[in-house]
């Protein structure tokens, strides 16, 4: 029974053991994971087409990702609200969007595709498809950024919309 006993509490010990030093190592590898994902830089856009404005804020992030918020204030319509991440791909940024309609808290989600233009962002329009529940650009097919109506300038941040 003695050694039942023993054994009960060795295999505890070892367990309690085990679990507090896994931890550790996700507790450096979180902090790594941090560091990598730090913002390394921000950028505001605004663009204006006719009565509707769209607000674009970009961190740039020490892991190369890009991450940011897009605001399309419709006149006539209820605005796209979201965030995206992404990254560039020579001159072109390619992000998943993932907003909300309006009232609607139903959450959408589209590929964007941006060219950067000297300091301009310009919107490509593409043909989308979709598989399993997930959008993106056909492939195969041009994304035409002569065509987007939004055609972002800089903006300094502090005058931006998006918080």
């Amino acid at each position: 029974m003695k050694n039942y006993a023993s054994a009960i509490v060795g295999i505890v010990s070892v367990l309690v053991y085990g679990c507090g030093s896994g931890n550790d190592s996700k507790q450096s590898n979180s902090g790594n994971q941090s560091a990598q994902d730090s913002v390394q830089s921000s950028q505001c856009y605004i663009a204006i087409d006719g009565p509707d404005t769209a607000y674009l804020n970009l961190d740039s992030r020490a892991n190369g990702k890009i991450t940011g918020k897009l605001l399309i204030d419709f006149s006539e319509k209820p605005n796209n609200d979201g965030t995206f991440e992404g990254e560039f791909k020579g001159d072109t940024l390619y992000a998943n969007y993932v907003f909300t309609t309006g009232e609607n808290k139903t959450l959408y989600k589209n590929p964007l595709a941006f060219l950067k233009d000297g300091s301009k962002l310009l919107l490509g329009v593409g043909e989308i498809e979709s598989y399993l529940g997930k959008a993106y650009f056909k492939k195969g097919t041009v994304i035409d950024f002569d065509r987007g109506r939004f055609k972002f300038d800089t903006l300094d941040c502090k005058d931006q919309k998006l918080k």
